[in-house]
């Protein structure tokens, strides 16, 4: 193992550091999900995916048709494509669909026998649909986190062998004080449906009434758990068409075929741009123990990617790390960590309640307290 878990008596709690040389490249470490669920307006838009591993089910020349609107588009090199539709099954009593038994049966053992609805109807009458109904209200694309985080966290935890080890775990994650709590939730959900917390802790009461999670259900507690997800999630995306791409770029082609098949792949991204937008993949949430470990940076030293074309994670070295040194992935987008000093930190203060101490923030202390925009806004003016 190339890495360590280490608690620092500071605001900074866990860290990742490195116990041996990494180079560039590499993956650091690899790592599935504690629990993980698809966003419910991406799975109610027809994004198939494995309810488990969010694994497409759809195949590649299934997903640019629905992608581009073109129900007669032809892919070539069919074998390149990673979907196996023969191995998709799903749970016989509600029919929630998975990649592979071994996933079914993963998500039953683990949570989805607290979960399932028991019924083939969807009649949105159930409390768990009725939840879904109302989170989806709340949260309009482009979603950012789910409901169903905290419901299977939950479920997860009535359904393990040792529901105290289970709870320690999901205990294990950030703590933060009552104030900081408040402050995430209310940015998680946003000035419009912050008074709905309330609401949203009773349906979850009602779809989920047990005993062994009720600390996690008083109001303090599930607030708690809104922040937990608010700043821990980790987005998960998956696309049928990128994996057939990505296998598509490794055929030895002559020349002019492979100049061919590139103008192809490029005249579906402008048109799935023109039909669907941004909304290219899958998309779903994960929280993930060892990852969450990883600090923020805006100068990282790793970044997040998701190889697998699933909800496995892997970390992967931005350049050469040295022994001892801190591993930080950037909570932030590139455009993000391209700003200002005083941007950077405004953001990071409004999503995460932090103050970044890193070396970039250090580096650029003698900047003027003023964002992006407003520099912007002052050249305009010259």
């Amino acid at each position: 193992m190339n890495v360590e878990i280490r608690n620092l008596p500071s605001s900074k709690g866990k860290c990742l550091y490195a116990t041996s040389n990494i180079p560039e490249g590499t993956i650091i470490f690899e790592e599935e999900p504690l629990v993980s669920c698809q966003f419910s307006w991406n799975a109610c838009c027809k994004y198939k995916a494995c309810d488990h591993c969010l694994r497409p089910l759809e195949t590649a020349e299934e997903n640019v048709r629905r992608l581009t609107g073109n129900s007669v588009l032809e892919l070539p090199y069919l074998e390149c494509c990673q979907t196996k539709q023969l191995e998709i099954t799903s749970c016989p009593a509600c029919g929630t669909q998975y990649c592979s038994e071994w996933c079914r049966v993963t998500a039953l053992e683990q949570y989805h026998k607290v979960i399932c609805l028991q019924t083939l109807n969807r009649s949105k009458v159930l409390p768990l649909e009725q939840l879904e109904e109302t989170w989806k209200q709340m949260h309009y694309p482009p979603e950012t986190s789910s409901i169903f985080l905290i419901v299977r966290l939950l479920a997860r935890i009535l359904q393990a062998p040792n529901s105290e080890e289970a709870i320690q775990t999901t205990l294990g994650f950030c703590h933060r004080t009552i104030n900081e709590e408040t402050e995430l939730a209310h940015k998680f959900l946003g000035d419009k449906f912050i008074g709905q917390v309330g609401l949203l802790r009773e349906m979850v009461i009602n779809a989920l009434p047990n005993q062994r999670i009720s600390q996690f259900l008083t109001p303090e507690g599930f607030q708690s758990l809104i922040a937990l997800i608010g700043t821990n999630g980790q987005g998960i995306g998956s696309s049928p068409f990128s994996a057939w791409r990505q296998n598509v770029e490794q055929l030895d082609l002559p020349s002019p075929e492979k100049e061919e098949i590139n103008s192809f792949i490029d005249k579906i991204y402008d048109d799935i741009e023109n039909h669907t937008g941004d909304f290219l993949n899958s998309e779903g949430v994960g929280l993930y123990l060892k990852q969450s470990c990883a600090n923020h940076s805006c100068d990282p030293n790793a970044e997040i990617q998701f190889l697998h074309n699933n909800f496995k994670l892997s970390l992967v070295a931005l350049r050469d790390v040295k022994p001892d040194e801190e591993i930080c992935i950037s909570y932030l987008g590139d455009c993000e960590l391209n700003r200002s000093r005083h941007s950077r930190q405004k953001l990071l203060k409004e999503n995460y309640i932090f103050e970044c101490d890193c070396p970039k923030c250090i580096t650029d202390i003698e900047e003027p307290d003023v964002t992006s925009e407003e520099e912007m806004s002052a050249e305009n003016e010259d």
